[in-house]
């Protein structure tokens, strides 16, 4: 590997038992940028081969606005996790090609195994998921087997694997609502910050894995004050995976696309964002005319480690994808048997998000919400 392409990126390394974490290191891939002669050339090639193979591409909101683009003119998905995996799941597509980090790709590979599944760089990975160790999450789950497992969408198969349930933040409140008013006590893994702030609007029992996403935990409370006060007409957009310090000034807090719909949304014509970067692409243009200012990530003469913009996000670009696509590579593959564990929370997700779009939510009255729960078992 060439040394001078890669950098070496920090994050929250949980020890269990006992809470703490440790400072772990990863590395990620820079990449180059294409000139503009090439990005052209670069797209045009994208778009035939995509024809060729039978190519659906599914783009996360963080990746390069080019993907973002190139996904939406070419009939493909930009979207967060919950939408790529049911986009990627219902498409007559031979092939995915997932534009974002491997817990996606392997999702989208558990829910259609039986199509060929290719990632721009099989190392786009996630800090999350690096800080939930499969083997150290098993026994995490072992040491409590009262508790219904429930782990957020940025995780690996194999931790997917012994949860009950598999949510995103779009839709993890709801869920978690609908467990506690079950009288159900949750495992919850890994982002403590999301965790926190569904226990803290649920009154939800929930024992925590201390795992954090480096782009959303680096935002800072008290400079998020002093911007504030320096644009008083911006309403605040947060992501739920900020530290309680930043969700507390929020205007709106919620998922990637509950945050491009409040932007369209809102009378307000600034917006302060608390999430990564990459999402600006779909705020203006669902939002054209309006103005957004990047919520603070380092305090004076502080550096930051991801700046708002994941450096795995940053691994997809033009370039590998039309590496991949002429040649095939980068394929994600799942162990068969990991693969069927893992898509029975992946599963009752979906099915649950089906059933609130069709205004059926759990009450509290077990015979009324059964219907939701009935697969309920253990993983």
């Amino acid at each position: 590997m060439d040394q001078r392409s890669i950098k070496t990126v920090e994050f929250d390394k949980p020890v269990m038992p006992g809470g703490a974490c440790s400072v772990g290191q990863a590395w990620a891939r820079v990449p180059q940028s294409p000139s503009t002669a090439e990005r052209a050339e670069l797209r045009a090639c994208i778009r035939e081969w995509l024809i060729r193979q039978q190519a659906v591409l599914v783009a996360h909101y963080y990746v390069d606005p080019e993907l973002q683009s190139l996904a939406e003119e070419t009939g493909g998905c930009v979207a967060d996790s919950l939408e790529m995996a049911r986009f990627g799941r219902d498409h007559d597509a031979r092939t995915l090609v997932v534009a974002g980090v491997r817990f996606m790709g392997e999702t989208a590979k558990i829910l259609s195994p039986e199509k060929r599944v290719l990632m721009p760089d099989l190392d786009a990975t996630c800090s999350l998921d690096l800080g939930c160790p499969a083997d150290q999450f098993a026994a995490f789950c072992d040491a409590h087997p009262d508790r219904t497992v429930v782990v957020y969408a940025n995780t690996s198969a194999a931790v997917k694997a012994r949860a009950h349930w598999m949510v995103t933040s779009s839709i993890g409140l709801d869920i978690v609502a609908a467990l506690h008013a079950r009288g159900e006590k949750i495992l919850w893994a890994p982002d403590r910050h999301l965790g926190g702030y569904i226990q803290r609007k649920t009154g939800a029992d929930m024992l925590m894995w201390q795992g954090s996403c480096l782009v959303h935990d680096e935002f800072k409370g008290v400079e998020l004050d002093l911007l504030r006060a320096e644009h008083p007409d911006a309403k605040v957009l947060v992501h739920p995976e900020s530290p309680e310090s930043v969700v507390a000034q929020a205007d709106v807090v919620g998922s990637t696309t509950q945050l491009i719909d409040a932007a369209k949304a809102l009378d307000a014509t600034r917006f302060i964002v608390a999430t990564d970067l990459g999402i600006l692409y779909k705020m203006q243009a669902a939002a054209p005319g309006k103005t957004f200012i990047a919520a603070p990530t380092a305090g004076n003469s502080a550096t930051c480690k991801s700046c708002a913009h994941c450096p795995w996000m940053a691994m997809n670009g033009l370039a590998n994808l039309a590496a991949v696509l002429q040649s095939g590579a980068n394929e994600i593959f799942v162990d068969p048997a990991i693969a069927e564990r893992a898509r029975m929370p992946i599963d009752r997700m979906l099915d649950f998000a089906a059933q609130k779009k069709r205004n059926v939510r759990a009450s509290g009255d077990l015979a009324r919400d059964d219907a939701l729960f009935r697969h309920m078992g253990a993983a």
